[in-house]
């Protein structure tokens, strides 16, 4: 309870000072004193010390611990809590935008590429609570799964969902851009950023990927990309022609000169991912590399705590007053 305790007029407890030199006159004044009859009962003519006079002499303590409330009250104690704010000074908007063609189901990524690419980006947008996010997906056409929003329960929930066969198959690295770029050219943010990840080579869809880097530049974009699958083969899961489940060695595709120029066209960086663990360092380097700008807001809530000294001074003073009163009460 009187932890923290700090106090708005810490100067008024000087007159502390003043209670023990009180004491002091008090007892040199009591000794002083020689009154042949104080009290009103002759009883305590014959015993010197009783229980009447150890109370009289103790309300003296009681009316300078009355008096030492009524100081520390008027010193204001009080506690301070402080909450702190993070607010985001430099806005950074931010679309991911995945590819979930077939091709995302190779098991060179464990449980495959989709879900370690979902569970990665999972962890990155909990990692920048101050950003926007949207989210967008492609495959042989692209739409929007998450338009930008600061409510990133909204986004992982959403994120939770994606999975392949959603929309035809192919891998339509133009529209899924283009698409990604729409979300942000309305953004008012002092940096947008799209971050691209495929596994394949652009072979569908009826929009070129270098016309989306023309729509990135004029909207001021800045468009990491990232390669995703191994070097060389990678197991597809599939089916014998019995209809049993299994695997096929299938190569692995990426163009990674056309990731290469999207990036450099627009400012941002090209990475090749051939295993979980190496994209999840990708997205440490991006989120390095586009840090926001923060701004604390700390925010006081003060307590007031002078009460429990005004009630006890308030009680003792009350108990010193019935007592001189009645029990205590002296002839004139």
């Amino acid at each position: 309870m009187f932890e923290n305790i700090e106090f708005l007029n810490p100067e008024l407890l000087y007159l502390l000072l003043v209670v023990p030199v009180l004491l002091l006159w008090q007892f040199y004044r009591n000794s002083k004193r020689n009154a042949p009859i104080i009290w009103s009962s002759g009883y305590l003519i014959e015993k010197k010390w009783n229980w009447k006079v150890i109370l009289k002499h103790s309300l003296w303590v009681t009316r300078c611990i009355a008096i030492s409330s009524i100081i520390i009250a008027i010193a204001r104690p009080q506690t301070t809590e402080v909450s702190t704010e993070t607010l985001s000074k430099e806005g950074i908007d931010i679309v991911i935008a995945m590819d979930v063609s077939t091709s995302m189901l190779a098991e060179d990524f464990k449980p495959n590429r989709l879900q370690a690419a979902k569970q990665v980006a999972h962890d990155f947008i909990t990692g920048r609570p101050s950003d926007r996010f949207g989210l967008v997906i492609y495959a042989g056409e692209s739409f929007t799964q998450c338009p930008l929003t600061t409510d990133h329960k909204v986004v992982k929930n959403l994120l939770k969902d994606v999975k392949d066969g959603l929309i035809d198959d192919g891998t339509a690295i133009g529209m899924g851009l283009a698409t990604a770029v729409s979300r942000l050219k309305e953004s008012k943010a002092e940096s947008k950023v799209i971050i691209l990840l495929t596994d394949g080579e652009n072979n569908s869809g009826f929009i070129d990927p270098m016309t989306a880097v023309e729509l990135a530049e004029e909207y001021d974009v800045k468009v990491y990309t990232v390669g995703v699958g191994s070097y060389g083969t990678a197991p597809y899961p599939t089916k014998d022609i019995w209809g049993r489940s299994t695997y096929a060695n299938v190569q692995v595709k990426i163009d990674e000169d056309l990731l290469m120029n999207i990036a450099d066209s627009t400012g941002g960086m090209y990475f090749r991912a051939n295993n979980k663990d190496k994209l999840a360092r990708i997205y440490e380097q991006i989120e390095t590399l586009e840090k926001t700008e923060l701004e604390e807001l700390k925010y006081y809530s003060h307590q007031e705590k002078f009460e429990l000294f005004a009630l006890i001074a308030l009680i003792l003073l009350f108990f010193e007053f019935v007592l001189q009163y009645t029990l205590l009460k002296t002839i004139a």
